[in-house]
């Protein structure tokens, strides 16, 4: 095996290890702050970085300002990207176990495939619509038994499911943009753009008084921000550079790895229900992948 194939494959391990950990850094600091609290210094933070680096921190290139139809872009990606799908997983990670915020996260692809066959008016493939329905069989085989321990809400479930449905438009939102500025730059763009139209929700609801910024916050902050944030994609943008398909193929690894960080950090169980859930959920996205790169070689 080649050295660029072993940096592929550590990348894309890496890549899976950092996605999933972003429930469970959650989890811990919503314990210390409202969600709208952490998830706005964490957009702050994640945003002061990308843009001090794409700006000439460390002596780089120094890369120009957006345009005004840009600017129009990137408030509208923020806005769904970031307000709205990270705004509503912070807030429901409060009420849903860590390792279900893993599994559904893995369900992108699926909803990314219907979407796209909506908007251009494609009527999705038998194959398609059979990977979305294991998808969510899976989240809710997985769900039912933490719904009796309370661990796990239907509004939890519910802002959770409604986050993926936004994210994934957003992702094809994206993707039919055709961006002449660098994917770090957007990234620094909308996550900061993001966190400015959350700013006043987080100044009305954000429960001021229950904020306790101990260590327990920072150190999620920091996690979310610079590992999850900032690495994780650096990672997942050179993934996508290699191969779209094969990219995607990496969130195969993020539900194992959220169960496991559930199961060791936050004692959350792992029964036959979590074991079958996840298989359900793995199978879809095979499904749903195999049949997007028969699409590209046809």
């Amino acid at each position: 095996m080649t050295k660029s194939s072993l940096k592929n494959i550590g990348t894309g391990i890496l890549f899976s290890m950092l996605w999933a950990s972003a429930s469970v850094a959650t989890k811990f600091g919503v314990q210390s702050a409202s969600p709208l609290i952490l998830a706005n210094i964490r957009f702050f933070l994640a945003g002061l970085v990308l843009l001090g680096f794409c700006y000439g921190w460390g002596g780089r290139k120094v890369y120009r300002l957006p345009n005004a139809l840009e600017w129009k872009q990137l408030a509208i990606f923020g806005l769904l990207n970031t307000t709205l799908y990270l705004g509503l997983y912070v807030y429901a990670m409060k009420y849903t176990a860590a390792g279900i915020g893993s599994l559904a996260v893995s369900t992108n692809p699926l909803l990314i495939v219907l979407f796209s066959s909506w908007l251009i008016g494609r009527k999705p493939s038998i194959a398609e619509i059979f990977s979305i329905i294991l998808g969510m069989t899976g989240i809710a085989f997985a769900t039912y038994p933490l719904l009796h321990d309370h661990s796990t809400s239907l509004i939890g479930i519910s802002l959770l499911m409604l986050s993926m449905v936004i994210v994934s438009f957003a992702s094809v939102y994206y993707a039919r943009i055709k961006w002449t500025l660098p994917n770090l730059l957007i990234n620094g763009w909308q996550v900061t753009l993001g966190g400015l139209f959350l700013f006043p929700f987080t100044c009305a609801f954000g429960n001021l008084q229950s904020f306790r910024p101990d260590h327990t916050f920072w150190y999620s902050v920091l996690w979310l921000s610079l590992a999850v944030s900032v690495i994780g994609l650096i990672c997942w943008f050179y993934l996508l550079k290699l191969d779209t398909v094969k990219a995607s193929l990496w969130l195969f690894l993020c539900p194992l790895f959220g169960f496991f960080y559930a199961w060791w950090l936050m004692d959350e169980p792992i029964t036959w229900y979590t074991v079958c859930g996840t298989l359900l959920v793995i199978l879809g996205l095979y499904i749903g992948q195999r049949q997007r790169q028969r699409k590209q070689i046809l």
